[in-house]
């Protein structure tokens, strides 16, 4: 059965987008970090161009349909494993192939 709920929809798919789309995008989130970090208070002012590259990378697999599609065929296996055993599995992480 692939009918999603609300907030199956709106809540748990969106997570399973954001966190694989950080770690789609690891290389800016370690710039922006490592930026913030050496710059402290002033972050706001001198870590525009990390932050813009960060959010124009997450953005973009965010808005693209087929990554959706891709979650959403993840929740659905991983909702039909625990239908099946009872026992929630732990997300895997994703590596980027290079």
């Amino acid at each position: 059965n692939s009918k999603l709920r609300h907030v199956e929809k709106d809540v748990l798919i969106p997570q399973i987008m954001r966190d694989r789309a950080k770690e789609l995008c690891s290389d800016k989130v370690q710039a922006f970090t490592k930026c913030c970090q050496e710059t402290g208070v002033l972050m706001v002012v001198k870590c525009r161009q990390e932050n813009t590259a960060l959010k124009d990378c997450l953005v973009g697999y965010y808005s693209d349909p087929s990554f959706y599609e891709e979650c959403k065929a993840e929740y659905l296996k991983q909702r039909e494993e625990y239908r099946a055993t009872g026992i929630k599995k732990k997300r895997q992480k994703f590596t980027q192939n290079v």
